[in-house]
């Protein structure tokens, strides 16, 4: 039975019924009695807010498997899991929602201990399914604002992306690109707040030419990278918003025959493990993915949340530097 039947009985919205489930205050106490008749109604059950018996299990759900990203996430999950004893389920759920509940099936059978999802595209179905269950969960890099009492643990993206922008300007460079990625995630959006403060910082006024969105990946870094190119004073540098958009970039560059970072700088985002190896070394923001699901799993394994706690965690970003950045050349000063 979902929430959406008993607020539809009750006449009243979704999250009215979660506040009175929860035991939130601000219900009066008229509206809560409409919705514990129609829970009753329904003989709507959930699972218990006490100790329950372990079963061992986390699940962790990420929307693709087989990206440098995905792996550092499921590679702090496993190392967590292992070292308190217990197992991880590891779900890829794509755009199709039929992923998504299959998954939900699947957890309800198997009744997890807790959920790690990150950056997932469950819908509102989904997560109101999810919410029925009453299994604890914890947002990996969230995309967007987590909603209230829900923990999350993701990065300073705002300061990552000034240290990356100020790298460069410290450099020389005035003219400095970005290849942002997806507009509407919240990561997004502050790391290219952080490369807008940057900027300002030093007296350059953002010019909206110089910004490009992608989708993390590789062929959306070659694409920006190529449209920058063709612009009829080109940049000097490029910040892009993932490492995989920052290797997209250095394709399109080789294509050109541009050379990094004698004629251009290129920063990435994430400090994957290839970093180390593309060539030149990427310059990149570090930021903690193992470290994010591992703490991720021990919030679940400790029982979840604290409620005097603060429910959103940010883990401290630093800039890498290796050999993709330098000062811009003469020709474009």
């Amino acid at each position: 039975m979902k929430i959406s039947d008993v607020a539809r009985t009750a006449g009243v919205s979704s999250p009215t019924v979660s506040k009175v489930l929860n035991g939130r205050a601000e219900v009066s106490p008229e509206t809560r009695e409409r919705v514990q008749e129609a829970l009753r109604a329904h003989n709507y059950q959930r699972r218990p807010s006490g100790k329950q018996p372990r079963a061992g299990l986390v699940d962790l759900v990420i929307k693709e498997l087989a990206t440098p990203w995905s792996v550092e996430i499921i590679r702090g999950a496993e190392d967590a899991c292992r070292a308190a004893g217990i197992g991880l389920v590891v779900s890829a759920v794509h755009s199709a929602q039929s992923d998504a509940q299959r998954w939900l099936d699947n957890l309800a059978g198997r009744h997890s201990d807790g959920v790690l999802l990150a950056v997932s595209n469950l819908g509102p179905a989904e997560r109101e399914r999810l919410d029925a269950l009453g299994v604890p969960l914890v947002l990996i890099d969230p995309m967007g604002d987590p909603e209230p009492g829900i923990p999350s643990i993701g990065s300073t993206n705002w300061a990552g992306g000034l240290a990356a922008t100020e790298h460069l300007v410290d450099l020389g460079h005035r003219r400095i690109a970005m290849i942002a990625g997806l507009p509407h995630l919240l990561c997004t959006q502050a790391r290219l707040g952080g490369y807008r403060a940057a900027l300002e910082r030093a007296g350059i006024t953002p010019d909206p030419e110089l910004l490009r969105f992608g989708d993390h990946f590789p062929p959306s870094g070659e694409s920006a990278a190529l449209e920058l190119l063709d612009l009829a004073e080109p940049p000097t540098a490029i910040f892009a918003g993932t490492d995989l958009q920052a290797f997209g970039a250095y394709k399109a560059l080789q294509q050109r025959g541009v050379r990094v970072p004698d004629d251009i700088s290129v920063v990435g985002f994430d400090d994957l493990a290839a970093c180390d190896w593309v060539t030149p070394p990427l310059t990149t923001v570090h930021q903690r993915l193992v470290d994010m699901a591992r703490m991720a799993v021990e919030v679940i394994v400790q029982g979840g949340a604290d409620a005097d706690e603060p429910s959103r965690l940010e883990l401290a970003t630093q800039l890498t530097i290796r050999e993709s950045t330098a000062p811009p050349p003469q020709l474009f000063t």
